[in-house]
């Protein structure tokens, strides 16, 4: 028997990178697995969805408990960064970074925590390292990755009594199709690289499989006695010291 056999999971921004990795994981593992966003994921139910519409976005839940009567699992995976220092952003820039990284989460855990409540369910917010310091000219991402951790945290204190889980991971820098784009767009990708690499204590940086091997696993019955924790992945890079 696999460890979801059964269950139903809802996978946001699973078109590539961490979501994608999910939501195959996810099925190899014996889950009914639903993805929304604009485009399908091959192997999924697909629920066409502009999560940036706010009633869209409420219409996703529903959609799926109507198609397959029930929802375990709810990985709230979508996001978007937009960069400038908060001199260059403009209020657009910041309310679409809040919406899309914070407010969809809420919108969608507030849907799904009746059907949750019935299954004794897990969430799983993918949050960020920026969620817990900060790159350069990140201000609406670091801001709503850290909302997004103490939602993570609410959400498990208010509702651990009705059976239902909630955590949250951090990645640091994983090879996502956006980041390796961003790398071969340099000047000298292999030298940025090595550089990215060498600022990782294991030497490299990480792969979406890794990062969804830990959601996974907090969404499984394995981490049944673990809830409100917001998970660090990152090769050890915010636990290393610059040199004097």
């Amino acid at each position: 028997m696999k460890r979801f056999d059964g269950k139903v999971a809802l996978v946001t921004g699973a078109s590539s990178g961490i979501g994608e990795a999910v939501a195959q994981r996810l099925i190899a593992d014996g889950a009914q697995v639903f993805t929304a966003q604009r485009r399908p994921l091959d192997g999924t139910m697909h629920i066409s969805a502009d999560l940036m519409d706010g009633a869209a976005c409420q219409s996703v839940i529903p959609n799926v408990v109507h198609q397959a009567g029930r929802l375990d699992v709810l990985i709230n995976n979508a996001g978007l960064m937009r960069e400038g220092t908060v001199e260059e952003s403009s209020v657009d820039d910041w309310q679409a970074s809040l919406h899309l990284n914070l407010t969809v989460p809420f919108l969608l855990t507030k849907a799904a925590m009746p059907y949750l409540r019935e299954t004794k369910g897990a969430i799983v917010n993918t949050g960020s390292i920026e969620g817990l310091g900060s790159n350069p000219r990140h201000p609406a991402y670091c801001a709503a990755k850290a909302g997004l951790h103490g939602l993570t945290r609410a959400v498990a204190v208010d509702h651990g009594p009705d059976g239902v889980r909630c955590n949250a991971v951090a990645p640091g820098w994983i090879d996502t199709p956006l980041n390796l784009d961003f790398i071969q767009s340099l000047d000298d990708p292999d030298a940025f690289q090595d550089k990215i690499g060498g600022i990782h204590p294991v030497g490299r940086t990480g792969s979406p499989d890794e990062v969804a091997s830990l959601i996974c696993w907090l969404a499984s019955d394995e981490a049944a006695f673990v809830t409100g924790q917001v998970w660090t992945i990152d090769g050890g890079r915010t636990v290393k010291l610059s040199l004097p």
